[in-house]
């Protein structure tokens, strides 16, 4: 049989190189749309706080409920590209959550921060006005605080009320406001009784530079490589790190001596002992003796301890013990009896009764002393030496270890019930990535007691209260108030009379991350009646970076102050980095902020805010320049703007589950114009409607019946079947977190399925001489799809998809439609179709990839010769929706091979073992004289497939393929070579 389909184009789709344009000819006006995507227009309520949402009746068919609690932004500054991050995975998941019917609670709030607060407004105070904390004193100090609260507070609310976040702000708390202070006195109270806080003089990480202990979090461990000079805030000159002093001792009674080595020679002042291993056979002839060694500076003996904890392979196996100063030596004086004398105070002094050097700043002490010793000939060397140095993370002084009295929390049986809720026996909470399961044992399992002290003014002023009697006599009580401390001392102490007792509140503060660990119950009532419907949360969602020093303190006080878990499961997403994996850092000039990508920026400005940074002292001018560099190096021509739903869109298409994510702004760049596609999609869908109106909105009915869905063509029907599969990879996806998957299905169905083939071949029914009938059904099925598309849309792009669901008037039945998505799916069908598209694809890329270009300048007729019955059947019936696929002049199907052959074709080739495909030239003489052959085409396409195979061949013989590809794919690999060897005998034919 031989069947000829010619026709003429009466529709085009052009797209340029900025935009996607519809040439609808003879259609009614679409002067309700803007002719283009600006985010700038779509989102421009946002400035005013006003959030997207979507219609009342989501959220009201399910008693499920989805609660989830923001973790809190610090009153520092600005949302910063992370910020947004969080806010974009977690805005997804509760609107998600309102789109399949639950009700869902998302609950806003701030956190006082108080060492990152105190720091900056100290820097600002000595910037603007040249004073310090102590020259306002704390009354006024903490007015000043209380000023930036206010003003950074507004600011941060309308960014997150601007990145489109759907927050319950009547909920919206701030971790000093009256409740959560009524909260933190009260943990504090319960866990004291307990027994589980305690006072005790201990080594805590201290920032000389704030005089306060500081957590762990705050510390970052620098690694340097040989001798370093490092900026140390209070020295108007560098210091060098990263080299390693040995020391001579000398053996009292003897000519021996031991060297010791270190890496902190100030510290030397505060030895108390030498340690050597028991087994070490360079000592063993004083093993069995009371051995002392002369301390050269406070002219004293001091003792030789055996100590197997000692590594006698490095270097003498000789250690210092200088156990007012470091961890290690801590632990091994109090198993030796051993006293400590401490070195440095607060400020980074050297403390009294030692000489020449009291008074001395800790690195001046450390020259001083290096001078002394090399005079006293006990100088052994110096030699470069790895190391890391930790750094206070708000201040950049050098930390010291200090022996101060603070407040502890008794960690180890809290801490093992938190690793029993995660064991697989009871599997009560759940950590996504499962990998951080580890880290959590880890962790947990060498849990140490919790430093919950600061010496800083701003913050939750510890309620403890010291009672002092009897002239020297202290003792240490928790109350709420000071009344209730008067209470209980007289309770404590019936037989001292009121007047010969003094009570004093602590001045310390409580360490930001303890009244933070409350936030899921005291945020939700506690301490007064827990709301059953938000307590325990669905999902504690935030970066991997603070697992131990947030999450698990929240689930250890969570169980011990509510007895349940606050949250089922743990999400945590990535680390933000730039495109090259790089962490962002203001001296690098990789920093992206929120507002560059949504609104553009220039290199210009981009350079401006650097330099108002070095101006603020936050850069140094070494950083500057290098900031200014690496700016010029990532972003020549700026930022484009880019909008809000871009840059949600972009931060969820990575793996949110990566250790690291990177982000790159031409990606969020694209997707804008991503979203003109759609919007693009939109117009061209209102201007079909205009034009058939008359007969869409009862067509429109009509796909609520499954029983008339004969009513639609072929395509209408593959259409709405990957709408239902993209709407179903979409919850999976979100059922299990990826994110990525989802956006990705999302472009696929807009891009590959919607805009570039079912669009394209609604509009051979669009015009003036098709059929009314089929174009209204055309036009309902668009309107549903992108109707119920923009809705799977609306977690991720909030602005463009209630822009143009209002546009598209959707109908009442939002959710209905949304949720009966799922019905239309027809893998037979899906599978037909992607056969005759892939044929169709096959021949663009033939005219496109192949000489003469007059196969591509004149709209060449095809020849198809389809072997398989099925498919020559479905090509049969769509070869108007080929030709319109393919931009050809015209589609002929051959149902023999044999004629197939006699045409002269200019180029001829196998789409695969089923299928060959011929294209003809209106003009093949001026292809012939040109000398050119069908064959010619075949053989590069032959080389093709070859070069395919040989890949596939390497990567299936590869031992390691083997051994980890999974049995499902190797199957199709092999699957797919079997297919490739079978096209490339198919197109031998042909070449020859």
């Amino acid at each position: 049989m031989l069947h000829v389909f010619r026709r003429n184009v009466a529709l085009r789709w052009t797209v340029g190189c900025k935009a996607t344009s519809f040439i609808v000819r003879g259609y009614g006006s679409t002067r309700d749309i803007a002719s283009a995507y600006q985010p700038s227009q779509v989102e421009r309520h946002s400035t005013s706080g006003v959030v997207p949402q979507l219609p009342a009746e989501y959220g009201q068919k399910l008693e499920k409920s989805f609660n989830l609690l923001l973790p809190p932004p610090n009153v520092t500054g600005d949302l910063h590209l992370g910020h947004a991050l969080t806010c974009a995975i977690q805005d997804a998941l509760v609107r998600q959550a309102r789109l399949s019917g639950g009700r869902a609670t998302w609950i806003p709030g701030m956190d006082h921060a108080g060492i990152a607060t105190q720091v900056v407004v100290e820097k600002r105070l000595f910037k603007e006005r040249n004073l310090t904390r102590h020259n306002l004193g704390r009354e006024k100090f903490l007015d000043e605080v209380m000023r930036w609260k206010v003003e950074k507070e507004e600011s941060i609310r309308m960014a997150l009320k601007q990145l489109g976040c759907s927050m319950d702000w009547n909920k919206e708390y701030f971790t000093m406001d009256a409740h959560q202070t009524v909260a933190v006195k009260e943990a504090f109270v319960q866990l004291f009784d307990k027994g589980l806080i305690y006072r005790d003089r201990s080594l805590v990480n201290w920032s000389c530079t704030l005089e306060s202990a500081i957590s762990d979090v705050e510390v970052e461990n620098v690694e340097i490589e040989g001798p370093t000079e490092i900026s140390v805030p209070g020295y108007d000159r560098t210091i060098t790190f990263g080299r390693m002093v040995d020391i001579a001792y000398k053996v009292q009674g003897s000519t021996e001596e031991i060297v010791v080595s270190t890496t902190r020679p100030e510290t030397f002042l505060g030895d108390v002992a030498v340690a050597v291993h028991p087994e070490d056979g360079r000592y063993s002839h004083l093993r069995n003796k009371t051995t002392f060694l002369w301390h050269p500076v406070r002219k004293e003996e001091i003792p030789l301890i055996f100590d197997s904890a000692v590594d006698r392979s490095f270097g003498t196996g000789a250690v210092k013990i200088t156990p007012a100063h470091d961890r290690f030596d801590f632990e091994m004086a109090r198993r030796h009896h051993l006293a400590t004398v401490e070195v440095i105070d607060e400020r980074g002094i050297v403390q009294k009764h030692f000489g020449p050097f009291t008074g001395l700043p800790r690195y001046e002490a450390r020259e001083t002393l290096m001078d002394y010793l090399t005079k006293l000939s006990l100088v052994r060397g110096v030699r470069p030496h790895t190391m890391l140095l930790p750094l206070c993370s708000r201040s950049k002084d050098v930390v010291e270890l200090l022996l101060r009295p603070q407040w502890f929390i008794r960690c180890r049986e809290m801490a093992q019930r938190a690793m029993a809720a995660v064991e697989r026996d009871n599997n009560k909470l759940v950590i996504v990535p499962k990998t951080f399961e580890r880290e959590w044992f880890r962790w947990l399992e060498n849990c140490h007691d919790w430093c919950i002290s600061r010496q800083l003014w701003w913050g939750h002023r510890i309620p403890a209260y010291v009672i002092r009697y009897e002239g020297t006599k202290e003792l240490w009580i928790a109350a709420r108030c000071m009344n209730e401390a008067r209470e209980k001392c007289g309770t404590i102490l019936p037989n001292i009379p009121p007047d010969a007792i003094s009570i004093e509140q602590d001045h310390d503060v409580l360490d930001t991350w303890f009244s933070s660990a409350l936030l899921p119950f005291s945020a939700t009532g506690w301490p007064g009646k827990l709301s059953e419907e938000l307590y325990p949360l669905q999902l504690m969602e935030t970066g991997h970076d603070i697992l131990f020093f947030w999450v698990a303190r929240m689930v250890m006080l969570g169980q011990e102050l509510t007895g349940k878990l606050p949250f089922d499961k743990i999400l945590l997403h990535g680390i933000i980095c730039d495109e090259f994996g790089r962490k962002m850092s203001k001296s690098l000039g990789n920093v992206i902020k929120p507002e560059h990508v949504i609104e553009g920026i220039s290199l210009n400005k981009l350079q401006a805010e650097a330099e108002a940074s070095h101006r603020q002292g936050i850069l140094s001018k070494h950083e500057l320049t290098k900031s200014i560099a690496g700016q010029r190096k990532m972003f020549p021509k700026g930022i484009p703007e880019c909008g809000i739903d871009a840059l949600r869109f972009t931060l969820c298409s990575s793996n949110v589950k990566n250790h690291f994510i990177h982000f790159n702004v031409q990606e969020a760049y694209t997707n804008k114009l991503f979203f003109n596609k759609i919007w693009q999609a939109t117009r061209y869908t209102l201007g079909c409607t205009e034009r058939f109106g008359g007969t869409a909105k009862d067509a429109e009915q009509t796909l609520d019946l499954r029983k008339d869905a004969d009513r639609l063509t072929v395509m209408d029907r593959w259409i709405l079947s990957r709408l239902g599969n993209t709407i179903q990879q979409c919850r999976e996806a979100f059922e299990n977190y990826n994110f990525h998957l989802a956006t990705a299905a999302l472009k696929t169905f807009f891009y590959s399925n919607f805009c570039d083939v079912y669009l394209e071949t609604t509009k051979i029914n669009m015009k003036p001489d098709g059929s009314s009938n089929v174009a209204a059904l055309h036009c309902a099925v668009l309107k549903y799809c992108l109707t119920v598309g923009l809705l799977q849309m609306e977690p991720f792009t909030p602005y463009l998809a209630q822009e143009l669901l209002k546009h598209l008037s959707a109908s009442s039945r939002l959710a209905d439609d949304y949720a009966s998505a799922t019905c239309w799916i027809d893998p037979k069908l899906e599978q037909s179709i992607d056969d005759m598209l892939h044929i169709c694809q096959h021949i663009r890329q033939s005219k496109n990839e192949y000489n003469p270009p007059i196969v591509r300048k004149h709209n060449p007729i095809v020849h198809i010769h389809a072997k398989a019955r099925e498919l020559a059947a479905l090509l049969q019936t769509q070869q108007d929706t080929i030709q319109q696929l393919t931009h050809c002049n015209g589609i002929i199907l051959h149902a023999n091979e044999r004629a197939f052959n006699k045409v002269p074709f200019a180029v001829k080739c196998a789409r695969s073992h089923n299928c060959i495909v011929g294209i003809v030239a209106e003009s093949m003489d001026a292809v012939m004289c040109r000398g050119n052959s069908a064959g010619d085409g075949s053989k590069r396409m032959l080389a093709k497939v070859d070069a395919e195979i040989e890949k596939l061949l390497k990567t299936i013989s590869n031992e390691g393929y083997k051994k980890s590809a999974s049995e499902d794919v190797q199957k199709r690999h092999q699957e797919k070579l079997n297919r490739l060897q079978q096209q490339r005998e198919e197109m031998r034919k042909i070449a020859s």
